[in-house]
């Protein structure tokens, strides 16, 4: 009976100083407020990132944000063993990555930000598979994007530049020379470890570049992969090539920008930003 009055004192006091405690707080006041368009005010981006990409976030950062322009990104499993197999399959997650990007933000364009798997997949494919969840928004990937890029610039001899294992560079090839594209070089570092892709030096893409460049056939070169470091090198080759230099990270920033209707010009960035 003792212990029962100690507690029962002791909530009566502990009920007794949160009232205090509460009568003594200001009352909250009302803060007015207006609302307006929010980021994005010209354009919305979305972007659908690899699981296993440590590169297009960090490229495109550069070339998207500006005053108007909002970037959002999702991500999508992927096997870090780039196969066709592994590509295809990613075709199963993509409805719900792309549903990670809210509707109610109304895009303007969204990217899948992943060259091979667009290439496994089917172009197609990707677009329809994203317009399930984002029936109005414009859709893009990088080799769609690079295509549209090489048009852009009036470029029809290309030497290609991959990380990927033969099959899949094959493939690659196979795309390009299907859409009217002649690949007078291929060069590759042969890696299908999607982690290692992502540390190959700039110094190495660099000399792989102006050394597929060189050959007097080619009218551009072609760097695939949203995970190679190319964005720093671009301007670097082309002035030493004196040819444009088109990069899977850079043509999909510039084909999105263009599809939500945002020309914009980006020093720094090769060619394709500059002239077109």
């Amino acid at each position: 009976m003792i212990w029962h009055c100690q507690l029962y004192r002791r909530r009566l006091h502990f009920l007794h100083s949160k009232k205090v405690q509460m009568d003594s707080m200001p009352s909250i006041e009302q803060c007015d407020f207006e609302t307006d368009d929010g980021l994005g005010s010209a354009a919305r981006i979305g972007l659908i990132v690899l699981q296993t990409d440590q590169t297009i976030e960090h490229e495109f950062s550069g070339m998207v944000r500006a005053p108007g322009i909002a970037l959002y990104h999702s991500r999508i499993p992927n096997a870090m063993e780039v196969t066709p197999q592994t590509l295809g399959d990613m075709k199963l997650n993509l409805p719900t990555a792309a549903a990670l990007l809210p509707a109610q933000f109304n895009f303007d364009a969204i990217g899948y930000a992943c060259t091979s798997g667009a290439t496994m997949i089917g172009e197609d494919q990707v677009e329809a598979l994203i317009n399930e969840i984002h029936p109005n928004a414009k859709v893009s990937n990088p080799i769609s994007a690079c295509k549209a890029a090489m048009h852009s610039l009036g470029l029809k001899r290309i030497a290609l530049i991959t990380p990927y294992a033969p099959q899949v560079t094959l493939a690659m090839q196979s795309n390009l020379n299907a859409a009217g594209f002649q690949i007078n070089t291929v060069a590759s570092f042969n890696q299908s470890d999607d982690f290692t892709v992502a540390r190959i030096t700039s110094e190495s893409i660099l000399r792989s570049v102006l050394k597929a460049g060189s050959n007097k056939h080619c009218d551009g070169v072609f760097v695939s992969c949203t995970s190679l470091r190319t964005l720093e090198v671009i301007t670097t080759a082309e002035s030493q090539l004196k040819k444009p230099v088109i990069a899977s990270n850079q043509a999909l920033a510039w084909h999105l920008l263009r599809l939500a209707r945002q020309n914009r010009l980006v020093p720094g960035c090769g060619q394709l930003f500059e002239n077109s």
